[in-house]
């Protein structure tokens, strides 16, 4: 918890302002008891209707302003406790955004939102309730002790005892409760990451009638959940309780010593009732504090999990060389070195000894059964993952040669497999790819991604609305756009990894043309499943188990390469049949 604390540092004066109003208003609240006590010792007892009215005077007067105190107090805690909470969720947005792909598929999209929210939401009410009690909580324990042995020192011994007692009680349940807390937390990410998978893919459990198996499993995630959450909630629980019998045994034995003591003539009957306050007064904040613990217990797993985020290192490092921001992508050249790629440490090699070299300007493909490696190739050009041995050139130079992975990938255009849009205008979206791209320039690359009649169909144009993730579009102009997108940037390297899935022959042939005809001449990569996608292209790889079987032109490959002659045969021998 103590590593987030930076985050409340621009708020440093509103955590200092907001504990200090909360006292205020605790020591207003420690004087209530004597003025109660004088009530009945003097002006009931004598009768005193004048003494009475002007102790109730002071104690509304009292009970004002400590009221403003409080106020005030809650103004500043919230508001640093929502400036925290804003400051840590953006670092976190901006630390996860830098992860490399390897930490990212690691960690997991759920818990990683879960983190964002809920255990940034956490921390931000525990922070909250923090600044107005850390210091008026104890200040009120230890000040009603005190002020008992101003009455009397004989009756307040039974504070001394019970507080100690409350203390054992309250940090033994504290330090037992966080390792629950955190596997709850564990068990939370597990139903929102179950809970992500069928919602995204209910087309899918739909269409193979998956529904009872998709609600079992849910089902069971759920009941470990619930059943660890009541078995620490139920651990928890015994806070109060426990708190409740040590308090009410102690104002038991104030209230015995206490007659015994006005029996004998050493106290007033006032002081009694004043003590019985003052136990009262340690009562209450006692529970506060005690379901503050709860929360304190709560946030401190909630801590931890966001630490491990921010501990996980970014993937991708700035280079060290002194000119690295100096260097520019000027040509597209491309070389892989005896590349392989891990995505973990302890994982098997995805990519073995890939060594090839793309000129500028020249087009290649790629092509290989399901999991050979094709994405993850074409995914460590832009820095995506790095490789775990092996060098990739750009333009001679190392890609860990260009300073920031940004400004290697601000020359790269990149389609990936799936089609991402985000909610807004068709002209919002293909602007991701140059944000000052004229209209002019936005239909340029929509009618090199064979979608400019599409879009001017719509109503609206490119200020046509997208829903998000692009639902009111078709597979294949959810494709055409992501295109055009990477082409509004005119990159010196354009990556098409398998983005033409959705289109029909003629189409993909038709985007071919005229990304081969681009005036700007870009380094092209082009994976896909289709060898009719590729056999124009300058160089085909061909990947089998994460290794180059062979490459080189179509017709050298239909010659002697037999995982790209049967690759053809299955897709061109099939269509001559037919």
């Amino acid at each position: 918890m103590r590593k987030l604390l930076r985050f409340l540092k621009p708020y440093r004066v509103q955590a200092v302002l907001g504990p200090l109003f909360k006292m205020l208003e605790a020591l207003f609240e420690l004087f209530i008891p004597l003025v109660v006590a004088d009530i009945i010792d003097v002006g009931i007892k004598n009768g005193d209707t004048a003494f009475i009215w002007q102790r109730c005077g002071i104690m509304v007067a009292l009970g004002v302003v400590g009221l403003v105190c409080s106020i005030t107090a809650q103004y500043f805690s919230a508001k640093a406790a929502v400036g925290m909470a804003a400051g840590m969720r953006h670092a976190l947005f901006a630390h996860i955004g830098k992860l490399s792909y390897a930490e990212t598929d690691r960690i997991g999209t759920a818990t990683l939102l879960s983190r964002t929210t809920a255990d940034v939401n956490q921390i931000q009410n525990t922070v909250n309730l923090v600044l107005r009690l850390f210091l008026r909580s104890p200040f009120i324990v230890f000040g009603a002790m005190i002020m008992a042995f101003t009455v009397s020192a004989n009756a307040a011994l039974t504070f001394v005892v019970t507080i100690p007692a409350l203390s054992v009680v309250i940090f033994g349940i504290m330090l037992i409760s966080i390792p629950m807390f955190r596997k709850v937390q564990g068990k939370l990410d597990r139903v929102l990451g179950l809970t992500r998978e069928n919602l995204t893919g209910a087309r899918v459990v739909r269409a193979f009638v998956r529904e009872e198996e998709s609600v079992r499993e849910f089902a069971d995630a759920n009941q470990a959940l619930t059943k660890l959450q009541r078995f620490t909630g139920r651990f928890s629980a015994l806070l109060n309780p426990l708190t409740y019998v040590i308090i009410n045994l102690s104002i038991l034995v104030i209230i015995y010593r206490g007659g015994v003591q006005v029996n004998l003539g050493n106290l007033e009957t006032g002081d009694v009732v004043a003590l019985y306050n003052y136990m009262s007064q340690i009562l209450v904040e006692l529970i506060k504090l005690a379901n503050f613990i709860i929360l304190i217990t709560k946030a401190c797993a909630s801590a931890m999990r966001i630490n491990e985020v921010f501990e996980t290192p970014q993937g991708m490092t700035k280079s060290d060389i002194s000119n690295a921001n100096q260097i520019l992508v000027k040509n597209g050249n491309v070389t892989f070195e005896n590349v392989s790629l891990s995505y973990h440490k302890s994982s098997d090699t995805v990519l073995e000894e890939i060594s090839f070299h793309a000129p500028a300007g020249s087009t290649v493909g790629i092509i290989g059964g399901t999991g050979s490696g094709k994405s993850s190739l074409v995914n460590l050009i832009p820095r995506f993952y790095d490789a775990s041995s092996g060098s990739i050139l750009v333009d001679g130079h190392n890609v860990k040669e260009y300073g920031d992975p940004e400004a290697l990938r601000e020359q790269i255009g990149i389609v990936p497999q799936k089609a991402e849009l985000f909610a807004g205008t068709i002209r919002e979206n293909l602007q991701w790819g140059r944000a000052n791209a004229t209209d002019e320039e936005l239909f340029r690359a929509l009618a090199d991604a064979q979608a400019a009649d599409f879009v001017k169909a719509k109503k609206g144009g490119l200020d046509f609305v997208l829903e998000q993730g692009g639902r009111n579009l078709s597979g294949g102009q959810r494709q055409r756009l992501t295109i055009a997108r990477a082409l509004v940037r005119r990159p010196k390297i354009l990556i098409l990894d398998d983005s033409s899935s959705a289109l029909d022959f003629t189409t993909d042939a038709a985007l071919r043309r005229s990304i081969a005809a681009l005036d700007h001449h870009p380094t092209t990569f082009i994976v896909s499943q289709r060898t009719a996608s590729i056999k124009e292209a300058d160089l085909i790889l061909v990947l089998d188990d994460g290794r180059i079987a062979d490459q080189g032109t179509h017709d050298e490959l239909l010659e002697r390469c037999a995982v790209y002659r049967e690759i053809y045969d299955s897709q061109f021998k099939e269509v001559t049949a037919e």
